[in-house]
């Protein structure tokens, strides 16, 4: 029988975009199940590619302007205009990120966000009343510091000299705003993870190793940022420090809040409003999901994970694919199956070619449904086993899928298509 295919991926972080992801998944399953219907929504949850996915689904058109990355080098960075709705889409990883920077040449107390807030400036006189901003990738830990100063932030010390890299704040006396502080009607800033800027679950505890910074780096980075929070709360009133996401891209959640004046917002939030994510998974027989690594942070948040819970809430069979898989016997039941390319060959292979191999695991994938349908799609098992959602494979698309489950209860279901017998 065809099926309805959703194919939902994230990025392969390092190797795959989302876009290529999707279409080596569909290249291999083609191969395998020809008569399958498949729809392609390549996914982000606020990083590396948010600005590809979300303009591909408001329709943005890709603007380019002149800029620095993090370590001030000259660059020319990309963002995304939809004049209709006069909306600005950009992408912190594709100004700062640290994947734009060699590895080990920086250290993160030489690093700022200024870049971003050029792009920012162009955005707004672009003529931009809402801005999508993702901020997950960046390679800054600055709190937003160099992103404020580009929009005419002002930060002085107790002599009233200015602050001019965000290692000088352990002295901040005063920020002085700029005569312009609203650059656009509504910012929402998609992040994709929730920690406060400070502590134990803070941005620099929790990810500094991962841009450069060392164990003896935290208490003066604590010490840094600790200053700009207490400044900025003592003359705004507001904490936001506190708030979920605000330790994002290296405190950047917690810099957008004060100095742009933006709401945050979790990412796979955003992202499944524009795509009309409930829709197309309510059309779906069957869906597809995958990232880089599927393990017990996938179920933490990140999109793959929200994919994965929102199926089994609405009892849709959904397959993880990932470059590697390590997720506990209790995870993977939100998964009907998960498999991983270091199935076929070694980490080192699959990161050389990871598309050729997520294009082979898929047509496995698609194979061993083939044979199950083959094997169970006539009703063989009845009304199904322990757990089974009663949900037929193939439906008029008129119908809704409360119809499916209970009409003709003795046809194959869905999660039949994936029995112990072809578990990973």
């Amino acid at each position: 029988m065809p099926l309805r295919v959703l194919i939902i991926p994230d990025k392969f972080k390092g190797t795959l975009a989302a876009s290529a992801a999707a279409e080596a998944i569909a290249r291999g399953w083609r191969t395998a199940r020809p008569q399958d219907a498949l729809e392609l929504v390549p996914m982000s949850d606020g990083g590396d590619g948010f600005g590809e996915v979300t303009s591909a689904l408001l329709g943005a058109k890709r603007q380019r302007i002149k800029t620095v990355d993090a370590a001030h080098r000259r660059c020319v960075a990309q963002w995304w205009w939809e004049p209709r709705n006069r909306t600005a889409i950009i992408e912190s990883a594709a100004v700062i990120g640290l994947a734009m920077l060699p590895p080990k040449r920086f250290h993160p107390f030489e690093l700022d966000t200024l870049g971003l807030g050029v792009v920012v400036r162009a955005a707004a006189g672009k003529g931009a009343k809402r801005c999508l901003m993702g901020i997950g990738g960046s390679g800054t830990n600055d709190g937003g510091f160099g992103l404020a100063r580009a929009l005419g932030w002002q930060f002085l010390d107790r002599g009233g000299k200015q602050i001019e890299c965000w290692t000088g704040l352990s002295g901040l006396k005063r920020i002085h705003a700029p005569q312009r502080r609203r650059w656009f009607t509504r910012c929402l800033v998609a992040t994709d993870v929730q920690n406060p800027l400070l502590g134990l679950r803070g941005a620099t505890r929790v990810y500094g190793l991962q841009k450069g910074l060392r164990p003896t780096d935290f208490a003066a980075a604590e010490r840094y940022l600790g200053r700009l929070a207490q400044v900025a709360e003592r003359q705004s009133g507001r904490d936001f420090a506190r708030v979920p996401g605000a330790g994002a891209a290296g405190g950047l959640g917690f810099g957008l809040q004060v100095f742009l004046g933006a709401e945050l917002t979790p990412g796979f939030d955003l992202f499944a409003r524009h795509a009309g994510i409930e829709r197309r998974l309510r059309e779906a027989d069957l869906v597809i999901t995958g990232e880089g690594a599927i393990d017990s942070s996938t179920l933490m948040g990140k999109g793959v994970g929200q994919i994965a819970q929102r199926c089994r809430r609405m009892k849709i069979p959904c397959i993880g694919l990932g470059g590697v898989v390590n997720v506990s016997s209790g995870a993977k039941e939100s998964f009907a199956r998960a498999h991983a390319l270091t199935e076929l060959t070694s980490v080192r292979q699959a990161k050389a070619q990871p598309a050729r191999w997520l294009e082979r695991l898929a047509r496995q994938v698609a194979f061993s449904v083939h044979d199950e349908e083959t094997r169970y799609g006539r009703g063989e098992r009845g009304s199904g086993g322990e757990g089974c959602s009663g949900a037929e494979i193939r439906r008029p698309k008129s119908e809704t899928r409360k119809k499916a489950e209970t009409r003709n209860p003795k046809s194959g279901c869905a999660c039949c298509l994936f029995s112990d017998e072809h578990g990973s």
